[in-house]
């Protein structure tokens, strides 16, 4: 039997002492972090760049040529900016030589304690639950639409092609227990290069088929027209004028919370190795290739899917059969999504997974179950370590999480209201209350101003952006006819 120190968040460490100088430890004694900008930037940009890009030509077509790009380009200069902030936190008081908060609810202990404290854990893990339980309904739409386009390959666009999600959502789970088992965060690097590779391959088709689309529109005889216009969908020709502004407020939302990784920020964080660079800096750098990485990729499948199908553009033109054809190429731009959620599914399960063990550990640190580390041999791969702990618990959130995703299959919805929820405490309140206790900034200094009416324009955004979700949740819950294939 043997004790592994790596695997709890928030464990203590007698044996190593500050300043070992042991070369398999950092100076916290925990397991030598090996991480850079590059692996950071790849978690980043797997956290960021959900299949919900596919769904930004909707976003520009409710917004139009104006402000949909304007919007995209606000929020993504929003989120680096206070990703930096956010970043300079990770150790207390002093960025560089600090103390080290390996969780985002530390760090908010670190600088502003309270109640704030308890608002965060649930801002953050409430957040990071739903996103784990929309990812399994995503993942089994991609799943489910590679075998409707070959249905529709087959017999014709205008057959059903009806199909369960429910045996891809229980494919999906199978797959995460067996991933869940990967320690922590510092084991996942492979993963998340792989996700943000699957991530470029189906945004880079959604983009070369809706050009090839809007190209062949162009060429074809008789002019067949796209409709687009500067201000969106159009009151009394394609929606009435209540629904502009709740798709108006549900685009804002949708193009605001596909920026926000702050949930996982710090997690990722104290994946890197001590400088130099310092952490903070490889952090911003790591923020900068992925937020300017994902802002690229967001303006092109936004901008280009609303030019190619205008204002009826669809909420996914991958899985809702924006594409007919080539149906190989649709079949497998839906496997890269589907594995790409994979990995994104393990980015935002570890700080749960992490969370709930540290606790475990602190509270019984003697009891075997919950801290012994068991090393099993597996042929040709060599030894893996079990606890039984980790088996137990994370199973059994896997296993939830699909049975709830199968119970409520509208569940994305819900999903967005849970996102506006979450947005502003964790992308913009925390980030700057701390950086001004941090930089001690002056009450009423032209900085705290500015610094204060961000943090409120953006919670007017959250505002408008959970009642946009509410009323899609109540339209929904209206269309939602139980026991039907999608």
């Amino acid at each position: 039997m043997e004790k592994k120190k790596s695997m709890f968040v928030e464990q203590s460490f007698p044996e190593h002492e500050i300043g070992d100088t042991n070369k398999n430890f950092d100076e916290d004694g925990r397991d030598k972090r090996t991480g850079t900008w590059m692996t950071g930037s790849a978690h980043i940009i797997t956290a960021v760049i959900g299949s919900g890009v596919l769904s930004l030509a909707w976003a520009i077509a409710q917004l139009g040529w104006v402000a949909g790009p304007a919007v995209l380009m606000a929020f993504s200069f929003i989120t680096y900016f206070t990703s930096t902030m956010l970043a300079d936190c990770y150790r207390s008081p002093d960025p560089v030589t600090g103390k080290r908060n390996y969780t985002y609810m530390e760090v908010v202990r670190s600088y502003l304690g309270g109640r704030k404290v308890q608002l965060c854990g649930l801002a953050q893990y409430g957040n990071l639950i739903g996103i784990t339980i929309g990812y399994t309904i995503t993942a089994s739409i991609s799943m489910v639409a590679v075998k409707r386009s070959n249905c529709f390959h087959k017999n014709g666009h205008n057959v059903k092609c009806a199909t369960s999600n429910t045996p891809f959502m229980i494919i999906f789970a199978i797959i995460q227990i067996i991933l869940s088992q990967i320690p922590n965060f510092h084991n996942l690097s492979w993963l998340s290069i792989l996700a943000a590779v699957m991530s470029f391959c189906y945004a880079s088709i959604g983009v070369g088929l809706s050009i090839a689309k809007a190209a062949e529109r162009t060429n074809k005889a008789g002019g067949e027209h796209v409709r687009t216009t500067l201000t969106g969908v159009t009151v009394g020709i394609d929606v009435s004028g209540a629904e502009k502004i709740w798709r108006t407020f549900q685009a804002i939302g949708d193009i605001a919370f596909a920026y926000a990784y702050s949930t996982v920020l710090i997690e990722i964080q104290d994946t890197l190795k001590a400088g130099p660079p310092s952490e903070n800096k490889a952090m911003k750098r790591a923020s900068l290739v992925g937020v300017s990485t994902t802002t690229f990729f967001y303006m092109l499948c936004g901008c280009v899917g609303y030019a190619a199908f205008g204002n009826d553009a669809p909420g996914n033109f991958l899985t809702g059969f924006g594409f007919y054809e080539p149906f190989w190429l649709i079949d497998f731009a839906n496997v890269c999504i589907a594995v790409h959620l994979i990995g994104a599914y393990q980015v935002f399960c570890q700080p749960i997974f992490q969370f709930v063990e540290s606790q475990s550990a602190k509270r019984w640190p003697d009891n075997k179950f919950i801290t012994g580390e068991y090393k099993i041999h597996v042929p040709c791969c060599g030894d893996f370590s079990i606890n039984f702990l980790r088996l137990v618990w994370r199973t059994s959130y896997v296993v939830v999480t699909a049975v709830v995703a199968m119970i409520f299959p509208f569940f994305n919805d819900f999903l967005g209201l849970i996102g506006a929820a979450s947005f502003w405490p964790l992308t913009v309140y925390f980030p700057i209350e701390m950086h001004i206790a941090q930089k001690k900034i002056p009450k009423f200094s032209f900085t705290w101003t500015w610094l204060k009416i961000l943090s409120w324009t953006c919670f007017i955004v959250s505002l408008v952006a959970a009642a946009g979700s509410v009323q899609g949740l109540i339209q929904s819950l209206k269309d939602f006819k139980p026991f039907q294939a999608p």
